[in-house]
């Protein structure tokens, strides 16, 4: 079975999602949406849940190809809701 995904630009504001920028991976908060004008930005604000490993809780900007997964709300035929994490794809590459 291939792991559902979700392409970086249909990311918004304030989706939970999953980030390795600690060396492990810990959820968060996006704080800004990842969408410029036409475009999408190579590093974005998020909020850090970093209590997950035993650090403190945080916001900061992280690179946007540090976010590995996002959780997403839908909704089945039979009108129930649920929500899935899935892999993010296609996220701008890591300035260097």
């Amino acid at each position: 079975m291939t792991e559902k995904t979700i392409d970086f630009k249909e990311l918004k504001k304030g989706t939970e999602i999953k980030s390795n920028q600690l060396g492990q991976e810990v959820s968060g908060l996006l704080l800004e949406s990842p969408k410029i004008g036409k475009g999408l930005k190579k590093i974005v604000l998020i909020y850090t849940r970093a209590s997950d490993i035993g650090l403190h809780d945080e916001s900061g900007s992280v690179y946007s190809s540090q976010i590995t997964k996002a959780r997403i709300n839908l909704v089945d035929a039979d009108g129930t809701k649920k929500t899935e994490w899935r892999k993010v794809t296609n996220a701008p590459a890591q300035l260097l």
